[in-house]
């Protein structure tokens, strides 16, 4: 390290080797704190590209769950309304059910 004087060219007491060293490392680290920046922006930008897309996607699954709960919902009220219809339909067509059966049975055993 050497003292300027005020006639010495202006090289404010640094020593051009010192000086460039210090210059040279001071470019390397800004250079590669630019990849870093640039690698942190490239990555934000695809995180954020890939949020829009899965906040699409959610927002399309939403809509899929509501029409399916009305759908569910409208079945569900056609069940109810007929649970609630007459029992006297169901008991004939079962008894009829059940005699068929029995004929179909009395008819195999009746044919061996």
């Amino acid at each position: 390290l050497t003292l300027a004087f005020p006639g010495d060219g202006g090289n404010y007491g640094y020593t051009n080797s010192g000086y460039s060293v210090y210059e040279e490392e001071n470019d390397r680290l800004t250079e590669s704190l630019r990849t870093k920046v640039s690698a942190i922006k490239s990555l934000s930008i695809e995180i954020g590209t890939e949020v829009k897309n899965q906040n699409k996607m959610l927002s399309e699954m939403e809509n899929d769950f509501e029409s399916t709960g009305g759908l569910l919902g409208a079945t569900m009220s056609r069940l109810r309304t007929l649970s609630r219809g007459s029992q006297t339909k169901l008991l004939c067509y079962m008894m009829l059910f059940s005699l068929f059966v029995f004929f179909v049975i009395y008819w195999v055993i009746k044919l061996r």
